[in-house]
Order: C-alpha cells, then structure tokens, then sequence
C-alpha cells in the first residue's frame, strides 16, 4: 500500500492524551501534517500516580520530551502498611515491583509532550469521528463538532486512533467493544489529594489492604500525595449506575472507616478531576486495518496493575514512526512490522498486569499475609539481595526497561 509523498502526507489523530500527542509529535518531526482532535472542549490538566519506566524514557528521550518530565520521586520515605485502627508498619510500595521507574504524575507526561508541539499542528476540540471509509489511496472520514453539530468530511492518508479503552475509532473500524474488551472484574478510583493525610510524613507512602478492596497513597517529593481505591465487583454494570463516590462509600463501609481512609474518602467528594472506570484490558489479533492503527490504550490497555500504560503509550508511538520512516513507500509493511515488533512487549505487560492484581489489590488474606512475609525477607541481608537482583535484573525488569525500537 502506497503512502503519498512524504511532503503532502497527512494524519488524523483521535484523542489527545499521552499516545496521541506523543504520536502527532513523531509524525510532524517525519515531515508529515497530523491533525489532532479531541472529544473534550479542553485539555486535561490533572493525573494521576504513573511510573515512566525504561521503554517509555527511551521513546520519550527520542521524542525530545524526556527532560520535561522531572523525577518526582520521594527520596527519603517508606511506605507502610495500615489498617483502620490506625497501626503501621513498613510495607511494600510501588518501587519494590520490578523495573526502575521515574515516578511522576500523568499530566506531567502530558504536558511535557503537549508543549514540543509545534504550534502550527492543527488541534480541535469538541471534535469526534462518526464516520471512517477508506479505500487503497486514503480515508475519509466524516468529523462532527460536538459543540455546534456542524460536520465535515476531510480525506487522510494516515487514521491514528489514540482515543482510549473505549475508542470510537475502533469501533467504527473494527468493530463494536464487546469484541475487543476483557473485563478482569475491578473497578479502580484515582485522584489527586490535596495535601498529606495527617498521620503520615509528606513524602511517605501507605497501603490499605483488605481482602477484595485496597486503598495506595502515593508520595511525591514536590508534589501532593495522589490516591488509588481498587476493589472487587461481581457486575461492572451496576458500578456505573450510581456515582463513584456512594460506589465507593459502599465498597469501604460499613466499617469505620479510620483517619486516613476518612480523609481520602472526603477528598474524593471534592477531587477536581478523578478517574473511575472498571479494569479492562483490549485483546485484539491486529491493531491496524487498511490505513486505520491503534495505539495506546485503544489498542492493547495493560491496565494500571501493569504500571506500564505511559510508557507503553510512548514507546509504540515512538516505533510508529520508526517503522513510517523504515518503510516509506508500503504503509501495510511499516504497519505490519510495527505491531510484530511491539506485541511480545505488549502481551507480556498484559500477563504482567493480571499477576500484579494481586499486589495492587490481594482476594484474601493469605495474599496479605504472603506480602508480609515477602516484606520480612526484604531485611534479611541474602534474601534481600536476590528480591533487589530479581527486581532489578529479572524478566520482568528487562522487558520494561528495553527499548522497544533499538531492541
């Protein structure tokens, strides 16, 4: 399949998060006009807790946005694990999983992609795709301003669909969700807090942990603390049914709830800006059709168990535009190698995510017991080398910290 002269080739890309900016800057540096629209009237602001492991800092080394995005980590911490009554102690965090991540927030990923836009990439908003017909020299796809009702019909070489778990590019080209979305039966609250809980230091961390449901305070150096409430459901359905916060209120009762988690529950009814959704991950046997290709969320979604959904993000927009300029003349070759190259990693941060689960919210309390051993054989000097080699040299560091486009 033959591209256009690389001077006139043209890109839609739907969604403006981390995949969509970070592949809008790839393509533009290849000489290409990319086209960004946004089902949103503005741009997201806020984020939550992401680590940027070494695929995502390679990519975003190339992209040219790595130093905008500074290392939030706290130096001087611990993480602890505490229940309702108030009792803590040490427990295992974020940076006990394998690999050796910068530790940041989402919109710092954001904006740091956002501002080496050049300004003459043209970006809308309130804008979204309702049609895509596409034939061997290019897609048309029909655009409706959601603000006005107002709709155009405008032609691409190029459809990148970067618009999330529930994309419309994908289902308007490959099909409806119910295909593509596997349901692990969670649902996940993430938010910023506005300050530090009470009963902890700024830059320390915790960790409730109650079979089926969990609470993470992540801390940040210079930053407000952010919150992950995860838990359990038999019927994701019924989730969305009310508002996250009676869901949530639900969940964690009827109990007393304690300080702490009385403090994240009050932030949560006033959180400028919160994710809550159910735990999903896209499960596809092709992520391109014709001149249509999915990237980040819409495509693979690993989900925030796997800790990989930014970096993973960043590296297949970065191999996006390796394989464009590798194959300039056979857009079906440079898509076809693209997602050959890309989809170990993917599938793997997938299984990574499904076995992570249970780290991030254990089903019982033998799983929270076993973390309280795993925690004890932290201190002692053998064990604690080999858990410290295994995190930093195991299957699962390699394949997070490989770079996906020189490997």
């Amino acid at each position: 399949m033959d591209i256009a002269n690389e001077s006139s080739r043209r890109a839609l890309v739907v969604g403006l998060g981390i995949s969509g900016i970070a592949t809008a800057l790839r393509l533009r540096r290849m000489g290409w006009t990319p086209v960004l629209i946004e089902k949103a009237p503005t741009r997201r602001s806020g984020g939550y807790f992401i680590g940027l492991f070494g695929a995502g800092k390679a990519a975003a080394q190339r992209l040219g946005i790595l130093g905008g995005m500074a290392d939030r980590s706290a130096s001087d911490g611990a993480n602890f694990d505490i229940d309702r009554a108030g009792n803590r102690q040490r427990g295992l965090g974020f940076k006990d999983l394998p690999g050796l991540p910068r530790l940041m927030v989402r919109g710092d990923v954001e904006q740091a992609a956002f501002a080496a836009l050049p300004a003459d990439v043209e970006i809308r908003y309130s804008t979204v795709p309702t049609r895509i017909d596409q034939d061997a020299g290019g897609v048309d796809v029909t655009l409706t301003n959601t603000a006005d009702g107002t709709t155009v019909t405008e032609r691409f070489d190029l459809v990148v669909g970067a618009d999330g778990l529930r994309s419309t590019v994908r289902s308007l080209v490959f099909g409806p969700h119910e295909k593509y979305l596997h349901r692990l039966n969670y649902m996940i609250a993430a938010f910023d807090l506005p300050g530090p809980l009470s009963d902890l230091a700024r830059e320390d961390g915790a960790t409730l942990l109650e079979p089926g449901r969990s609470m993470w305070i992540f801390p940040f150096g210079d930053h407000a603390p952010t919150v992950l409430l995860s838990y359990r459901t038999d019927d994701v359905d019924a989730e969305f049914a009310e508002s996250a916060t009676e869901r949530i209120r639900a969940v964690f009762g009827p109990e007393p709830t304690g300080r702490a988690l009385g403090e994240v529950l009050r932030a949560l009814e006033s959180a400028d800006e919160l994710l809550f959704d159910s735990v999903e991950q896209v499960r596809m046997d092709s992520w391109h059709h014709g001149r249509v290709v999915l990237v980040g969320d819409s495509a693979w979604c690993v989900t925030l168990y796997a800790g990989m959904g930014v970096s993973a993000g960043l590296a297949g927009a970065d191999l996006l535009g390796t394989m464009l300029e590798r194959h300039p003349e056979d857009l079906e070759l440079a898509l076809t190698e693209w997602e050959q190259k890309l989809r170990p990693y993917i599938e793997y941060y997938q299984q990574n995510g499904i076995s992570q689960r249970a780290f991030f919210t254990p089903s019982s309390r033998v799983q929270i017991a076993l973390r309280k051993v795993l925690m004890r054989g932290q201190k002692l000097p053998l064990t604690g080398r080999l858990l410290q080699h295994m995190r930093e040299s195991g299957k699962a560091s390699r394949m997070k910290e490989t770079d996906i486009a020189r490997a």
